[in-house]
């Protein structure tokens, strides 16, 4: 009888497991945003409940006043790979829960740094940052807890919660200028006889009008480990917003002499701004003044 009962437990125990690894669907999906604003990336892993004829932020149903996991499940996770702004307040880069107080008026957004928190163990001492948001009515109604980015550039966006017919959103910027320095920086110290590393490091340098003579370094680094038409006519560029336009004419004509021998498929693209640019130095060259022969003796 004991081994009976001992096969019983041991069958339903395996059938449980067996349940466990199969995957069915959840009453509030998962979902994974992934965004990049500028040099930064975001993302954010959260569950999403949908209403199913019900009212949010009213009641027992994600009442007004308390704090709530930003979704269902697990906590919501954000991720940032570079310190942000967050409506004007700092947030270190680094992985959060986003926690929320919802009210009629405004909601307290709430960045915590137990990942695993719930409303249950949650502890505002273990807080990073909270921010006020203003809701405001959301022109269609939302079924499905929505979290989202939008309204972007290079350095700013706007981070989204909507559901039902409520909408509340946080200004987030980012230094994209620091952050890219700073990449490049890197890129260069891990990589410092890489000809493509220090090209694309110059040119950064370059777009930006930022210490041209590290620029210029760079890219003479970049022509001894190989020379081509780019790199030579990124050196004349540099050369030429330094005011150096009698070395910067004779690189961008080789720079473009280079081009329409080497068969890069790429050249097209930038011949007729070397051409241009070549234009440009030979107006500002300063013409040599032509020399005179001396006149011979008449003979006596």
């Amino acid at each position: 009888m004991r081994k009976i009962s001992l096969s019983v437990a041991t069958l339903c125990l395996a059938a449980q497991l067996a349940t466990a690894q199969i995957k069915l669907p959840s009453p509030s999906p998962g979902a994974t945003i992934m965004q990049s604003v500028g040099v930064s990336d975001f993302t954010i892993k959260y569950s999403r409940p949908s209403l199913k004829g019900r009212t949010p932020f009213t009641g027992d149903f994600v009442p007004y006043g308390k704090v709530w996991r930003t979704g269902a499940n697990q906590a919501t996770a954000f991720t940032t790979s570079t310190d942000l702004m967050v409506n004007g307040q700092m947030l270190p880069a680094g992985t959060y829960a986003i926690m929320s107080i919802p009210t009629q008026t405004d909601w307290t957004l709430i960045f915590n740094k137990n990942t695993a928190v719930t409303e249950q163990n949650y502890k505002q001492e273990d807080d990073a940052l909270r921010v006020k948001l203003t809701p405001s009515a959301s022109p269609e109604k939302i079924e499905t807890f929505t979290i989202n980015f939008s309204d972007l550039t290079d350095s700013t966006a706007k981070l989204n919660f909507m559901w039902a017919n409520v909408k509340a959103s946080a200004d987030i910027a980012v230094n994209t200028s620091a952050n890219a320095a700073a990449n490049v920086e890197k890129a260069v110290a891990e990589k410092p006889d890489d000809a493509a590393v220090l090209q694309a490091a110059a040119n950064y340098n370059l777009s930006k009008g930022r210490n041209l003579e590290q620029a210029l370094g760079w890219i003479d680094k970049s022509i001894g480990q190989k020379e081509n038409f780019r790199n030579l006519f990124i050196k004349s560029q540099i050369l030429g917003q330094m005011g150096k336009y009698a070395e910067a004419l004779p690189l961008a004509q080789k720079a473009l002499s280079l081009g329409q021998s080497a068969n890069d498929p790429v050249f097209p693209f930038f011949k007729d701004g070397i051409e241009k640019t070549i234009t440009e130095y030979t107006a500002k060259v300063p013409a040599m003044p032509a020399v005179k022969g001396k006149k011979g003796k008449k003979n006596a």
